[in-house]
């Protein structure tokens, strides 16, 4: 019974969108990590979305090559626009980055290829795509003795959960390599990196180029998801939300915005009654965590405040036995 719970569709959905924020989570966190405050994912986002349904529905194109191209598609507009918008700060960068996202949003809106604010309809869907490979290698849901949807949402959720896992191993790598070090060393203080010979423009273009492809790649993959897509459906709802993982999770570390997405895609869930009520909840819980965790619940001291208070406590214990 428990295990027909789990593979329940529904809640396979949800773990499936959890894990896309995710990806969207380090998206944007890769971006602030240069210390841009940047509100253009949802643009690029769709972007990245339009792009790979177009491919997928009109040129009939594979795809996770479709979703590929979406995303550098994404990087390459992020490219464009990126060399004049960067040269600007603080609240200039984020008005213009938001003014892009709305720009893309209107075109959309305007555009006979994109079907305007109907938008497209009845796409390739991921779960579907992967259960056509997976009886082709013989790997039927009879054979597990579960139904044909089960299979294609736990298909979903499989692959999402290898491709949220590779991302963040790529992240960590990041970090702890010379580029992640030249990142958090234009974020500590721009002037002092330029003083010790960064190219600052550089490396937060390329942060802003990254997290842009990432954007797109997620785009893609919520087109393929959902298999509907509009022009709404990347708003300025979709801005706050992006930027709300990083916020109240926390941009000093990477676990922040993943578990800023992890409790803010839950959250609806298990509220289901006020799902109506979700921006005002965002609000809410904005409001908090700036008036008590001004640097988002998990912060960079976080753990190290953890593991001192375990080894206080089993310092403790050992004194004890001792005596």
């Amino acid at each position: 019974m428990q295990t027909l719970d789990i593979l329940n569709p529904y809640n396979l959905q949800v773990l499936t969108f959890i894990l896309l924020n995710s990806i969207l989570a380090i998206s944007i966190y890769i971006t602030l990590s240069t210390g841009q405050l940047s509100l253009g994912h949802a643009g690029f986002m769709s972007i990245g979305a339009f792009t790979a349904s177009i491919l997928t529905k009109q040129a009939d194109m594979p795809l996770f090559i479709a979703i590929i191209i979406g995303g550098l598609v994404a990087g390459l507009i992020a490219l464009l626009i990126g060399a004049p918008t960067l040269k600007l700060h603080g609240l200039y960068l984020a008005i213009a980055t938001l003014g892009f996202g709305e720009v893309i949003r209107v075109i959309l809106l305007n555009m006979e290829i994109t079907n305007g604010a109907l938008g497209l309809t009845g796409l390739q869907s991921i779960g579907n795509y992967l259960y056509d490979f997976e009886k082709a290698m013989g790997l039927k849901a009879q054979t597990f003795g579960i139904s044909v949807m089960q299979m294609k949402s736990l298909s979903t959720f499989v692959f999402m959960l290898l491709l949220f896992a590779f991302v963040l191993f790529l992240t960590l790598r990041l970090n702890r390599s010379r580029l992640g070090r030249a990142f958090e060393a234009i974020k500590a203080d721009e002037t002092a990196a330029r003083a010790m010979g960064l190219q600052v423009g550089y490396y937060k273009m390329l942060a802003f180029v990254i997290g842009s492809i990432l954007a797109g790649v997620c785009g893609g993959l919520f087109a393929h998801i959902t298999t509907t897509i509009t022009p709404d459906d990347f708003n300025y709802h979709k801005v706050v939300e992006i930027l709300s993982y990083a916020v109240i999770g926390g941009s000093e570390v990477v676990w922040g915005p993943l578990f800023g997405a992890l409790i803010l895609t839950a959250l609806p869930e298990v509220l289901r009654g006020l799902a109506e009520y979700k921006m005002l909840m965002y609000g809410l819980i904005m409001v908090g965590v700036m008036a008590f965790r001004p640097h988002g619940l998990i912060g960079a001291d976080t753990f190290q405040k953890l593991f001192k208070r375990r080894r206080g406590k089993s310092t403790d214990k050992d004194a004890k036995g001792g005596v």
